[in-house]
This record gives C-alpha cells, structure tokens and sequence, in this order.
C-alpha cells in the first residue's frame, strides 16, 4: 500500500471530515501523464513524470534513477517517477483548497 494510501486510510478511521484535498481527487485532476527518460554517460535511466492537470499546468517531481542500471525497469521507474510528481501537486491543490475557504467565509 502506498504511503498516500495508509495516511488517507489513517483519516478515514479517525472520521476527519473537514474539507480536505484526498488522493482520488487529486488523480481525477491529472488528464495527461508523460513520461520522460534520459539515459546518462554513465548509462544511469533516469526518467521523469510530468503531470499535466484539468486547467492546463504541468508538474514534474524528481527522477526516478537505479542505482545499478543493471535493477532499471520500465514499470517500477514510470510508477516512482509518477508519484514524485504527484507529491508536488499536493501543496499546490492545498493552496487552492485555502484560497477558496478563505474567500467563502463570511
């Protein structure tokens, strides 16, 4: 299980319900995922994911890298890649959660 996956199954046990931004709704604002790979002198596969969201900005998060390029794998790099990229949507989508709870109180 994911570490994004045990902190939202942490919130839903204790029953915290105030507005909150969750790992689905995030994933429902990604419309397009690409990923982008370089391979070093060194012959290191780094790859990179860049999240483009519903209202056209895009993310990248850092590589992905095996240490031995011996361990590189295709899947297992795109999905690191992937999650290093969403973890920086999250302060992003946290900003824009405030900016609208600040401006709906009366």
């Amino acid at each position: 299980m994911s570490r994004d996956l045990e902190i939202e199954q942490m919130i839903q046990e204790r029953n915290l319900n105030a507005p909150k931004i969750t790992l689905e709704k995030l994933h429902e604002k990604v419309k397009d995922v690409e990923i982008v790979k370089h391979v070093s002198s060194s012959g290191q596969v780094l790859r990179w994911a860049v999240l483009t969201v519903e209202n056209g900005s895009a993310v990248t998060g850092k590589s992905s890298c095996a240490v031995s390029s011996e361990n590189d794998n295709a899947e297992v790099g795109e999905r690191i890649a992937i999650e290093n990229a969403s973890d920086e949507l999250w302060p992003l989508e946290d900003y824009l959660l405030k900016d609208t709870l600040f401006n709906t109180v009366d």
